[in-house]
């Protein structure tokens, strides 16, 4: 059965986990065989900006060295043909409609978000 999970939550254990938790979650039912789809909403969209990176996090003498880079994690998502889509009004509130985004992403009105729910028996919002 069809899913479209809804991430609104954005670098939530980015830092511990060096990655996003649902964006990983999904990694794991594509590759177990779900079909799934990626709704970025609110601070989520961000994900979808290309070429984004964290500078590493030193806390005393230890270093977290690999950090999160959530655009390569959506952009993988999708080249394993899981589509992505971003609300353009969450897009437009933090100025990222002119920035590079990902070329897989499509850009939905929230006008037509019911359509898009249609199309998928379950809705998880994270």
């Amino acid at each position: 059965m069809k899913t479209l999970q809804v991430l609104e939550t954005a670098y939530r254990a980015t830092v511990e986990e060096q990655d996003d938790t649902i964006v990983w979650l999904s990694h794991a039912i594509r590759a177990a065989g779900g079909e799934l789809g990626l709704l970025l909403t609110g601070n989520a969209v961000c994900y979808a900006v290309t070429e984004q990176s964290a500078p590493a996090l030193t806390l005393g003498s230890w270093t977290q060295s690999h950090a999160a880079n959530l655009g390569a994690d959506v952009a993988a998502l999708a080249a394993k043909g899981v589509p992505v889509y971003a609300v353009e009004e969450d897009l437009e509130e933090r100025g990222l409609l002119d920035a590079r985004l990902l070329e897989a992403l499509t850009v939905v009105p929230q006008a037509q978000l019911p359509r898009l729910f249609e199309e998928y028996p379950r809705v998880w919002k994270w």
